[in-house]
């Protein structure tokens, strides 16, 4: 499917908002593999991986049989959640893929009336693993009221509102991953191997 110019696949095409995904980790991972292999992609300039936190099955399927560029790491503030983007970070140096930053979510929340900003989950998470691990904070994202309605809507920020401080926050995010990735060279290591039907 494609909208506001980007291709997407997912597995929510293919069920229903009441179907239960009961799968276990190989079952997940050759979902994974067949969406990536059996998609008919159309000239892509990048292709992104949304994953769910962790380091589970799908990140090292991934990692094991796709030939990745780099890792972009995804938290919140919280203590909790920063640990989870340490094993992240640490999973991906061991497997040798890049991690070409940091994003912190819900990183300040914005009030809808006043404008007022509050750290309701902490403060500098993002900046403090950045640090640590010696990559890069590509970004805060705030915790907006109106992120969440555009977004259900259909029409995300940076198409509902391209000139607000939201839109150019994510904006910056996408150019500084852009620019990490042009510095690197492709992972040539793997290949995305494709499944053929011959007729005897």
């Amino acid at each position: 499917m494609e909208a506001h110019g980007l291709q997407t696949m997912s597995m929510a095409f293919v069920t229903t908002d009441k179907t239960p995904m009961v799968w276990r980790g190989p079952m997940v991972s050759g979902a994974v593999m067949q969406l990536l292999q059996q998609t008919l992609w159309n000239e892509l300039d990048y292709l992104i991986v949304d994953m769910p936190p962790g380091t589970g099955d799908i990140q090292l399927t991934l990692a094991q049989k796709v030939p990745v560029t780099g890792a972009v790491i995804v938290t919140t503030p919280q203590d909790i959640a920063l640990l989870d983007g340490k094993r992240g970070i640490e999973m991906f140096r061991k497997v040798d893929i890049p991690v070409l930053g940091v994003v912190e979510n819900m990183s300040v929340h914005i009030c809808s009336n006043c404008g007022h900003e509050e750290h309701l989950f902490g403060e500098g998470g993002g900046e403090r693993i950045a640090d640590e691990y010696e990559t890069t904070l590509l970004g805060q994202l705030p915790l907006h009221m109106t992120i969440r309605e555009q977004t259900d809507s259909g029409q995300p920020t940076v198409v509902a509102e391209p000139d607000s401080e939201v839109a150019r926050r994510y904006s910056d995010i996408a150019r500084r991953v852009g620019a990490e990735l042009s510095t690197r060279e492709r992972n040539l290591s793997g290949s995305i191997s494709s499944m053929s039907v011959k007729s005897h």
